[in-house]
């Protein structure tokens, strides 16, 4: 392929031109694209990992994993947590996701009257500690939610577990 570059320097502005091939090859090479998603066992054995390190703890909790849309991949319930746990670790995960944070850092950034405050309006967010994104090589695979055990310190040091469970098997 020919490669043609114009310089033009007009005013103090460069403007540079480009053959048409060479834009239309960049733009085809950007339709697509390629993600890193966590595989369903995976994606289990974090939350089973999550779930032992709350028992081992005394937590009776419910552990959500979401892929990296928010999608639910797993949702494990223990036999005492509240019948509120699913949701809150659901919402929790979904938001680590959709944020690419945790939400214990979420939950700081967002307080009333900080610039992104409003963020907590927004339906489906839930900013309360204990979710954690999952990424390995760069990538953003999905996050991990735990929600029961006696705040938020407790619950995200239960998804860490998770994430510590699968650390071998994700990195690429």
């Amino acid at each position: 392929m020919k490669r043609e570059m114009t310089m033009v320097v007009t005013s103090g502005l460069l403007l540079l031109w480009t053959s048409t091939s060479l834009v239309t090859a960049a733009a085809d090479s950007a339709s697509t694209f390629s993600v890193k998603m966590l595989a369903p066992e995976t994606a289990l054995k974090a939350a089973k990992a999550a779930l032992a390190k709350c028992r081992q703890d005394g937590f009776q909790t419910a552990v959500a994993v979401v892929d990296r849309a928010g999608v639910i991949q797993v949702v494990l319930r223990d036999r005492y947590a509240g019948a509120h746990t699913p949701d809150m670790a659901i919402g929790k995960a979904w938001t680590a996701a959709s944020f690419k944070q945790s939400t214990s850092s979420l939950a700081v950034e967002t307080q009333p009257g900080k610039p992104m405050s409003g963020i907590r309006q927004l339906p489906r967010v839930v900013v309360a500690g204990g979710a954690l994104p999952i990424e390995a090589g760069g990538s953003m695979l999905g996050a991990i939610a735990v929600s029961g055990a006696p705040g938020g310190d407790a619950d995200e040091a239960c998804a860490k577990a998770g994430i510590k469970a699968i650390a071998d098997d994700i990195e690429f």
